[in-house]
């Protein structure tokens, strides 16, 4: 969000977003508004509107809203201050010339660039010792043994890391000081202090960032040496949970194809790119981390999983699945027969075979259902094991389309009860509402007309939005609603006597929140006054009543069933009786509460 005096808050004041927009989208003026169809979803009747004086947009198909900072980070899968550049860019506002930095931002600068270019001659020095020492013929041996030829090693920059324990020390040495090379990564040090090399008798693998620069390695063990994988520690320049093995060279492939394979090591992404699928990315790890899905997502939002098929590829999958359901990609997974590893089959079996199995792989709710239907389901525990697999899945899924097609397929699969089934998958996404981003769009509750109209005076009205505010929170009546939510960033815009600014608001609110704070913002309103505000105030009052009496009904009822003296339950029954006249006799719209 722009902050106030920040340069994004005089780019969104100068910005025209229906200039910007509509290099995206083709809109049409209505009314007071632009229209056009939407860009986040696919229809034939225009439900995408841009708001010319609130400067911001909203689709009443997919309930996509928000400023033009949003729309552009969606478009263009960019973070805010790129999205900030391209607006002030597109609408010719200079940007300022970046800041002078301290003495410390300068030096730390500095190392990050000198770490890169250390990691640029040590690959360089591992290229040399596989492909000209005697140790490295060696390896070099292991690795055509594995159909890797010397043009593959080169292309994709393998060396190896000889057995001496210092001779990178010793070549890095004649060029870099030692508290140099110290934080780098490659080095380590023994009780007495002394540096030696991190990665010995191992065949080395550059792990470079998404721009192409080497800022890590992975060395797989040639002997005896544990762990079998070594990877260089995190760093100023590297942390593992932001960086994709391969992706720097897939990522033109994986925008062309719309979709990339994950795969889980070294070796696996270099046998699929040399099988000439080049949309390939190694997790080198157990499991996606939210950084590199946030990563892949600049690039696509379609994926295939291709993890290992032993125990704990399928965990992995597993683990990853929960991630990529949360942020709405579209997954399917691939396990390869035999339970070979994507570098296993592709050399067994070819390309060709690699490239029938990627087509036909399922999508994610076919393998799980899969997974799911091999435990014992002849008996209700048997079924409610299936079941309870499935629901941490079920839950992340944010669109109620999914979970009701989730809800059938399931129930067909697993041979339960439809209606249960849904009724449970409802409660168990309900009650993550706060992990994951729902699009209600099915089970949404509706709003009553008089909190609509309340909403949009407190965000429309500023004669009267002041003391509508204070009633409504010196009474409590917004407390228990369904968008309460909403209701409270709205009093308190007004409170502090500030002007709203709905795409800013709609940060702090949940989709259901977001969508009706919009819809109400973008429609046409008559002019306020305090008699109507007063007739919508009335309703929220009645409401509370009812509420009051449903609760003490429900006390009534727990002290009319236990044991009592006849006395006491007649006077109970008396003011039951009393409390059934008082609630029917509430208008029809507030009695059900």
């Amino acid at each position: 969000m722009a902050e106030a005096g920040s340069f994004a808050e005089k780019v969104k004041q100068q910005a025209d977003i229906v200039r910007v927009v509509g290099e995206y989208v083709r809109l049409r003026k209505t009314g007071q508004n632009f229209t056009g169809l939407c860009p986040f979803h696919q229809e034939k009747t225009p439900s995408f509107s841009v708001h010319p004086v609130k400067q911001m947009y909203y689709c009443f198909g997919c309930h996509e809203g928000g400023d033009v900072f949003k729309f552009v980070m969606k478009m263009d899968r960019c973070e805010f201050p790129e999205a900030v550049r391209t607006v002030a860019e597109k609408c010719g506002i200079p940007i300022p010339r970046a800041t002078e930095r301290s003495p410390e931002e300068r030096l730390q600068n500095q190392q990050r660039t000198t770490l890169v270019d250390i990691h640029r001659e040590a690959a360089a020095f591992y290229a040399r010792q596989l492909h000209q020492s005697n140790e490295g013929k060696v390896a070099m041996a292991y690795l055509e043994d594995r159909r890797l030829d010397r043009e593959a090693t080169v292309w994709f920059g393998l060396g190896y890391a000889p057995g001496s324990g210092d001779a990178l020390l010793r070549y890095l040495k004649s060029k870099y000081p030692e508290k140099v090379l110290d934080p780098s990564g490659l080095f380590s040090r023994d009780q007495g202090g002394r540096m030696f090399d991190r990665f010995r008798r191992r065949i080395m693998f550059p792990i470079a960032n998404d721009s192409g620069k080497i800022i890590a390695f992975g060395g797989r063990s040639m002997g005896g040496d544990m762990p079998k994988y070594l990877n260089s520690p995190e760093t100023s320049v590297y942390s593992k949970s932001n960086v994709l093995y391969h992706l720097d060279r897939a990522k033109e492939s994986i925008r062309q194809n719309d979709f990339a394979i994950l795969v889980e090591g070294y070796m696996d992404a270099i046998a699929v790119a040399r099988a000439g699928i080049a949309n390939v990315v190694a997790s080198c790890g157990t499991s996606l981390a939210e950084p590199q899905i946030k990563l892949l997502s600049r690039f696509t939002r379609r994926i295939v999983v291709n993890y290992d098929a032993d125990a704990a590829g399928q965990s992995a999958v597993e683990r990853s699945l929960t991630l990529l359901l949360e942020k709405e990609f579209d997954i399917r997974v691939l396990t390869l027969p035999g339970g070979a590893d994507p570098d296993q089959y592709v050399k067994q079996n070819g390309s060709d075979a690699y490239r029938k199995l990627l087509g036909a792989a399922p999508s994610y709710l076919d393998y799980l259902i899969a997974r799911a239907r091999k435990t014992d389901r002849s008996t209700a525990v048997g079924k409610l094991t299936a079941i309870n697999f499935l629901m941490p899945y079920v839950q992340r899924v944010p669109n109620a389309l999914l979970r009701s097609e989730w809800a059938s397929r399931i129930s067909s699969e697993l041979r339960v009860d439809e209606p249960v089934l849904r009724e449970s998958i409802r409660r168990a996404a309900a009650e993550r509402r706060g992990d994951v981003r729902p699009r209600p769009e099915l089970l949404a509750p509706a709003v009553a007309p008089a909190e609509r109209r309340l909403i949009q005076m407190l965000a429309e009205h500023n004669g009267i939005r002041e003391r509508l505010a204070r009633e409504i929170a010196d009474n409590q009546l917004h407390c228990g609603l369904e968008f309460e939510k909403v209701f409270e960033v709205l009093i308190s815009c007004a409170a502090s006597n500030q002007a709203l600014d709905p795409a800013a608001v709609a940060e702090s609110l949940t989709e259901p929140e977001r969508r009706i704070l919009f819809e109400a913002v973008f429609e046409t309103s008559a002019d306020a006054n305090w008699d109507e505000a007063e007739s919508c105030l009335a309703v929220l009052r009645q409401r509370t009543v009812s509420h009051e009496l449903v609760e003490e009904l429900a006390e009534l009822q727990k002290k009319i069933e236990s044991k009592l003296p006849f006395d006491e339950l007649k006077r109970l029954l008396a003011r039951r009786q009393e409390l059934q006249r008082r609630l029917i006799g509430l208008p029809a719209s507030q009695a059900g509460g």
